[in-house]
């Protein structure tokens, strides 16, 4: 079962990928989601039996490298953390599947997208089955070169194309630091087996090494490094720039990547790696900073976005954030909850913006949206919901995470808890601002898109409009059903030791707090809404206003703290320029010039000159007859004669 569950959607990639020209569109379309939503349904069965019923397990599959004392097995890893994993990218991958039949039925290369779509499906599953780091480490290149491929899927576009070198390049600096990490990790253990190398950290815990001649920790340096290829692959502040671009590919790439599997790929490596992470306090504290700082700083350039996907990614990204606040107070459980959760709602939201852009016909500025609930109603409902649990609506699935992650802030160890639990509250009410923004620009107020558009505007069809209902269904449902396992009393049972404490136990804390202290993010929640009501509904007139009074941080925010910006002066162009010298002074100038293409050009002027004396004048012939015969009698002369 668990090796159908990964394998599936390898088969359907190989299959429309590599014969999707024979058997046509719709035996793509129908052969890769169909594999897609078997590997969903065992991988549900996989959650109960797992999660549920404690019966994790390890599924040893081929000796995959065997080279004198280095030996790796390809094998599954199953225990709760992976059937979670499992649950969500496999549901959340099958249910865009079946969207995209709808929304890509246009598209002149849909086997080449469905091939994407299960490859980036299978790379993410072995990522996340994986029982060693060289196993994982496939699997998160895997993830990378399919992100590539997907969001850079409509290759004419030279957006699309920018967006998607953007993405892979940036991801290649955080596996930069992925990379120095599992090599120390198999310096100092010997190992690159999971359970050998975390029986091993704790008699590591507390030794040093020399770097640089200060004496650094060895588990934090090893944990810092890990965290590195984190913040890449889950776009955390100073890392997150390609997140927002790879809005270029097709929508349902965005929901894929973007709500539940790539982005939260770092959030399970930190969860996986708890044993490891768990001793050492300064990595954990890092991790709660990099984390806080990324939900504010996403938070508040969503706040001036005018594409309806890119406020939805800057959403993700800030999201993001608050998981890694949770993981660096050391509430491991509430992030792989919020994360659970978050797949659900936002996956909705990026499908029924999808849908929003489908009856706008292309259309993604929220300025020229507006008076649209009513012709779309469906969509309307599934996006309000999508909203309402996203910021933390009562007894939605955001309300439990997402709250759980604040009040573990509050009551967390670490010296920056306090700084993570005041930029999560903080971003809770600007994330309510904003989603309701979305809502009230998009489905209300005056139309302001032409007649003619408005004319057309239409609800989608029944094959895109089910995805969004079963999701709708997770979103309001997901946090009720499960939060007595995830975080509640049932916690212990079903984890059975996927994730390692040696602490506090910050999820005991969370439910012993005061009530004024456990109400106030629904507080901040209730305070956006009205404010953005107030903005967009009642006093339509004040953003610009304000915009206008406030230019300098209204442009700071447009501009997204200008990071693309300060990027491309200190990193880009200097590239650009190196790469240039290199290409023009050193490669050209340097190596050329004095090797082959120097060679050639002394070669080709010494034929031409040697090509002058062939004249065709016999008196030139005699002259130089005459010189040689001189020449040879002066050789004898004077070196000829002993």
């Amino acid at each position: 079962m668990y090796s159908a569950i990964v394998f599936l959607p390898l088969l359907g990639a190989l299959v429309a990928g590599l014969f999707g020209r024979v058997i046509g569109v719709r035996a793509a379309q129908l052969i890769t989601s169909s594999f897609l939503v078997i590997s969903a349904l065992l991988s549900w069965v996989a959650f109960i039996q797992v999660g549920l019923h404690s019966h994790a397990t390890l599924v040893p599959l081929f000796t995959w490298i065997d080279s004198g004392t280095f030996e790796v097995d390809w094998s599954l890893r199953i225990d709760t953390l992976t059937a979670v994993m499992l649950v969500v990218v496999t549901s959340v991958s099958s249910l865009v599947h079946i969207y995209s039949i709808g929304y890509m039925s246009h598209d002149p290369h849909q086997q080449r997208f469905f091939a994407y779509l299960s490859l980036f499906t299978f790379a993410m599953l072995t990522l996340v089955t994986a029982n060693n780091f060289v196993q994982l480490f496939f699997g998160w290149e895997g993830v990378g070169l399919a992100s590539y491929l997907l969001i850079g899927f409509w290759y004419e576009k030279p957006s699309a194309c920018a967006a998607a070198i953007k993405a892979f390049v940036v991801n290649r600096v955080g596996d930069f630091g992925l990379i120095l990490g599992i090599a120390t990790i198999f310096l100092m253990f010997g190992s690159v087996d999971f359970d050998t190398v975390f029986k091993a950290v704790p008699a590591m815990a507390g030794k040093n090494f020399i770097f640089l001649g200060h004496e650094v920790s060895v588990i934090t340096t090893i944990c810092l490094l890990l965290f590195m290829g984190a913040m890449g692959k889950s776009a955390q502040f100073l890392l997150h720039t390609w997140l927002p671009d790879a809005m270029e590919g097709p929508t349902p790439v965005s929901a894929l990547i973007h709500a539940a599997t790539m982005v939260t790929a770092g959030v399970f490596l930190v969860a996986r790696m708890s044993p490891i992470f768990d001793h050492s306090q300064a990595a954990l504290t890092f991790v709660t900073i990099i984390g806080a700082t990324t939900a504010i700083f996403a938070a508040t350039v969503g706040l001036v976005q005018n594409d309806i996907k890119r406020v939805i990614a800057y959403s993700t990204c800030s999201q993001l954030g608050y998981m890694f606040v949770a993981l660096g107070v050391g509430a491991y459980e509430a992030a792989m909850f919020h994360l659970f959760t978050h797949a659900f709602f936002k996956a909705l939201l990026f499908l029924g913006s999808g849908s929003v852009i489908h009856a706008m016909d292309g259309e993604q500025d929220m300025r020229k949206m507006g008076g649209i609930a009513r012709l779309i109603p469906f969509t309307w409902v599934m996006m309000t919901i999508g909203t309402l649990a996203l910021t933390g609506f009562p007894f939605t699935a955001g309300y439990f995470s997402k709250d759980a992650i604040i009040a573990s802030a509050l009551v967390g160890t670490n010296p920056a808890h306090m700084y993570g639990y005041a930029m999560t509250l903080i971003a809770a009410l600007l994330t309510s601002f904003y989603s309701w923004r979305l809502m009230f620009l998009t489905f209300h107020g005056k139309p302001r898109a032409s007649h003619e558009v408005m004319h057309h505007v239409h609800e989608s069809p029944l094959v895109m409009l089910v995805p969004l209902a079963i999701l709708a269904v997770g979103a309001l449902a997901a946090g009720i059903v499960f939060e007595h396992w995830f975080i509640g009393e049932g916690r212990q049972a079903f984890w059975m030791g996927a994730i390692f404490h040696g602490g506090d136990d910050i999820l005991h804390k969370i439910h012993h707090l005061p009530a004024a202290i456990e109400y106030l993010p629904t507080l901040m929640m209730a305070i956006g809404f009205v404010v953005s009501w107030i903005f967009y509904i009642r006093r339509p007139d004040l953003p610009k206003a304000l915009a206008a009074s406030q230019e300098p941080i209204y442009l700071f925010l447009l501009n997204k703290w200008y990071f693309d910006e300060l990027y491309n002066f200190l990193f880009v162009r200097p590239a650009f320029w190196i790469g240039r010298l290199l290409w023009k002074g050193g490669d050209g100038r340097i190596i050329d010039g004095f090797g082959p293409d120097g060679v050639s050009a002394r070669v080709l002027d010494l034929s031409r000159g040697i090509v002058k004396l062939q004249s065709g004048y016999l008196y030139h012939y005699a002259f130089a007859m005459l010189l040689g015969v001189a020449g040879l009698v002066t050789y004898f002369m004077f070196l000829g004669v002993h």
